[in-house]
């Protein structure tokens, strides 16, 4: 793997009442480092599912450049939405099959590493929210993507399940290591996965504070941590409170 770049000089929308253009990234630049986890942390609105869109390749339409790494195609890149978007005719490992063309070799421990192993031929009906995103997570893993975007996946989930997922995620991510973008509004989440933060700006978005997460990877169990960490972060930058 190889470290991702990202400028967005400028990417903006036409307003469908006014047919305005409004502008939502200017002058945007971030880099990766290979197998780094980064969370990216912003008020709604400001434009980071558009930026994962952009990364993706879904969004073609702006004024910068992308270095994905090893490759400039989008095709080393997985991508986990808000939704899990199963197939609700295909079982869960029919469903990652499909979608990944993955053999039974790769699947089964990605499946057992996410404790999925035992609903592996259930439908999507039969599972809980929590479930639906692990196999989500899988999915994007098993392709062995260069990049991999995670736009709030955990949204909705009760915070048991959520910190759950979250345990299980880093597992995953400490087996198979990739470079991870991982969006987020809950910064004690953020400060619980990732190597560092990136603040963003309201719309048009920019960079306004990137921060290291000192904490250590078996600390971050511990609430208190977190909540102390998370508590110099707004005593050393106090603007960033409005943006969370």
């Amino acid at each position: 793997m190889t470290d991702v770049t990202i400028q967005i000089n400028h990417k903006s929308f036409l307003s469908p009442d006014s047919g305005a253009e409004k502008t939502v990234i200017k002058n945007l630049n971030i880099s990766l480092k290979s197998g780094e986890f980064v969370c990216l942390v912003g008020p709604s609105g400001c434009g980071k599912t558009t930026l994962l869109n952009i990364l993706s390749g879904l969004d073609k339409k702006f004024q910068g450049s992308i270095n994905l790494g090893r490759s400039q195609t989008h095709t080393d890149i997985g991508y986990v939405f808000q939704n899990p978007r199963l197939l609700p005719w295909r079982t869960v490992k029919e469903n990652l099959k499909l979608a990944t063309n993955a053999t039974d070799d790769v699947l089964e421990p990605l499946l057992e590493l996410m404790k999925l192993t035992d609903v592996q031929h259930s439908y999507p009906e039969q599972l809980s929210l929590g479930m639906s995103r692990r196999v989500a997570i899988i999915r994007a893993f098993a392709i062995d993507p260069e990049l991999l975007l995670m736009d709030e996946p955990f949204v909705s989930l009760d915070p048991p399940t959520a910190r759950q997922v979250r345990q299980l995620l880093i597992k995953l991510w400490t087996n198979r290591p990739h470079t991870i973008l991982f969006v987020t509004h809950n910064l004690r989440e953020a400060i619980a996965l990732a190597d560092r933060l990136i603040f963003l700006s309201a719309s048009p978005m920019s960079v306004v504070a990137e921060i290291p997460v000192p904490i250590a990877r078996k600390e971050r169990l511990n609430e208190t941590e977190i909540e102390l960490f998370r508590t110099k972060i707004f005593s050393d930058y106090p603007d960033i409170a409005s943006l969370v």
